[in-house]
C-alpha cells in the first residue's frame, strides 16, 4: 500500500531546500572573493543569481500549474539549481568572469522554485482546517533557514575552504530533491486541458493578483516591507561597525531577527486562527517600521531590540501572506501565483538595498529612517485597497467555507 504522503516530509524538504539556498548566496560571495579576487565580482555573483528570479518565477509557476506531476518538475528545478551552483563553482577563475555571471542568471531563473514553488504545493498536503496550521509552519523554515544558512556558510568556509561552502549548499539543495519528487499530484479533476498560451497564462495570474483586492494588498504589503528590509539589510555593515564594534558583527543582528521571526511564527502556528492574516498583514508592517525607527539612533540596546521587534513583524506576516495566497488562488493558478509572488519579493528586497547602500555610506540614521518609512507605507497601502464587497465576484463553495 502506498504510504501517505506526510506534511513532516514536506517541511524537511523545505528546510532543506530553504537552508541551502540561504548558504548559496554567502558561500558564492566568500568563493568569489576568494577565487576571483574582487569583491566588486563577489557581490555581482550573488545580484546575478538573485535578478533573474524576477523573470523565471512566473514562468516556472505557470508551468507547475500546467503539469499532471508538479513535484517532477519542482525536483528538476531544485536540482538544475543545485547543478548551477556547481557550474558556477568550476567557472571561477577558470572562464571569464562575464560567462560565469551568464550561468549565474540563468540558474537564478530556477530559484522560486525553493520557495514560492514549494509552498504552492501545500495545500495538497495539508488540506482544509490544517492548512493554516501548515503555512505557519511553512514559513518557520524561512525563518530557521536564514538563521542557520548564512552561519554554516561562514563555518564550512572557516573550515573547509570558500568553494566547499558552495558545495555544501548545492548538496543540501541536493537533499531537497526525495521529498520534492514525491508531492502529490492535483486531483484528476483540475488537470483540464491546457488550450491557453503561456502569456494567457501569465496574463491570467496577474488579473487575479491584481483583481482579488486581498490578494492585491496582501501582495503589495508584503514587496513593499521587503523592500524596507533590504534597506536595513544593506545597513548592517556599517551598523555592526558603527554601533557594535565591528562590521562582521551586525551579522548577529540579522540572526537576532530571525530568531524572533522563528519565535513568532511558531506561537502562530499553536494559535493558527487566534488573529486574521488580512489584519497580521498590515499590523506587521506597522510593527516593522517601529522597529526600524528604534534602530535610527544608533544606540547597542535600542539596536538590538530593534531588530528583534522587526522580526517579530516580519515573521508572521510571511505566514499570513501565504494563508492570503491559499485562500484566494484559484487551483489552477495557484503555483503562478506563489512563485510570482516570491519574485517580486525578491526583486523589492534587491531594490531596496540597492537604494539604501549609497544613503547609509552618507547618513545611516536617514537611511534607517527611510527604511522605516517604506515599511509605514507597506501598512498605509494594505489599508487603502478595500475588501471586496461581498458580492464582487463570485466564490467557489470552498472559499465560502473557508472565510
Amino acid at each position: 500500500m502506498k504510504r501517505r504522503y506526510s506534511l513532516c516530509s514536506y517541511l524537511a524538504g523545505a528546510v532543506a531546500a530553504r537552508l541551502g539556498d540561504e548558504m548559496s548566496g554567502p558561500a558564492l560571495m566568500l568563493a568569489g572573493f576568494a577565487l576571483a579576487g574582487s569583491t566588486t565580482d563577489a557581490s555581482s555573483l550573488l545580484a546575478g543569481i538573485t535578478v533573474s528570479a524576477a523573470v523565471g518565477g512566473p514562468v516556472l509557476g505557470v508551468l507547475l500549474d500546467r503539469v499532471s506531476r508538479p513535484g517532477r518538475l519542482l525536483g528538476g528545478a531544485v536540482l538544475l539549481y543545485a547543478a548551477g551552483l556547481g557550474v558556477i563553482l568550476l567557472g571561477l577563475g577558470r572562464v571569464p568572469f562575464a560567462v560565469t555571471i551568464v550561468i549565474a542568471v540563468a540558474a537564478g531563473l530556477l530559484g522560486p522554485a525553493l520557495s514560492g514553488g514549494w509552498t504552492a504545493q501545500l495545500p495538497r498536503v495539508a488540506p482544509g482546517d490544517r492548512l493554516p496550521r501548515a503555512s505557519a509552519l511553512d514559513a518557520m523554515t524561512f525563518s530557521a533557514a536564514s538563521l542557520a544558512g548564512p552561519a554554516l556558510a561562514g563555518g564550512a568556509a572557516e573550515a573547509l575552504g570558500a568553494p566547499m561552502a558552495v558545495v555544501a549548499a548545492a548538496a543540501l539543495i541536493v537533499s531537497a530533491l526525495p521529498a520534492a519528487w514525491r508531492l502529490p499530484s492535483p486531483p484528476v479533476r483540475a488537470r483540464t486541458a491546457q488550450a491557453t498560451s503561456l502569456i494567457g497564462d501569465l496574463a491570467a495570474g496577474a488579473r487575479v493578483i491584481i483583481g482579488r483586492r486581498l490578494l492585491a494588498r496582501a501582495t503589495l504589503a508584503s514587496v513593499v516591507c521587503c523592500a524596507a528590509q533590504g534597506m536595513l539589510t544593506a545597513c548592517v555593515p556599517l551598523l555592526g561597525e558603527r554601533v557594535l564594534g565591528g562590521a562582521g558583527r551586525g551579522m548577529v543582528l540579522l540572526s537576532c531577527s530571525a530568531v524572533s521571526a522563528l519565535a513568532a511564527n511558531a506561537l502562530l502556528a499553536r494559535f493558527p486562527r487566534a488573529v486574521d492574516p488580512d489584519t497580521i498583514i498590515w499590523v506587521a508592517a506597522l510593527v516593522q517600521a517601529a522597529a526600524f525607527a528604534l534602530a535610527a539612533p544608533g544606540r547597542p540596546a535600542a539596536l538590538i531590540a530593534a531588530v528583534v521587534v522587526a522580526g517579530i513583524g516580519e515573521g508572521p506576516q510571511l505566514a499570513a501572506l501565504f494563508a492570503i495566497r491559499h485562500r484566494e488562488a484559484p487551483e489552477k493558478l495557484r503555483g503562478q501565483i506563489f512563485t510570482t509572488g516570491a519574485s517580486l519579493k525578491i526583486t523589492g528586497f534587491a531594490v531596496g538595498a540597492a537604494v539604501a547602500g549609497p544613503l547609509a555610506a552618507r547618513s545611516l540614521p536617514g537611511a534607517l529612517a527611510l527604511a522605516s518609512g517604506v515599511a509605514a507605507s507597506a501598512a498605509l497601502a494594505a489599508l487603502i485597497i478595500p475588501s471586496a464587497p461581498v458580492n464582487s465576484r463570485r466564490e467557489e463553495p470552498a472559499d465560502r467555507v473557508r472565510r
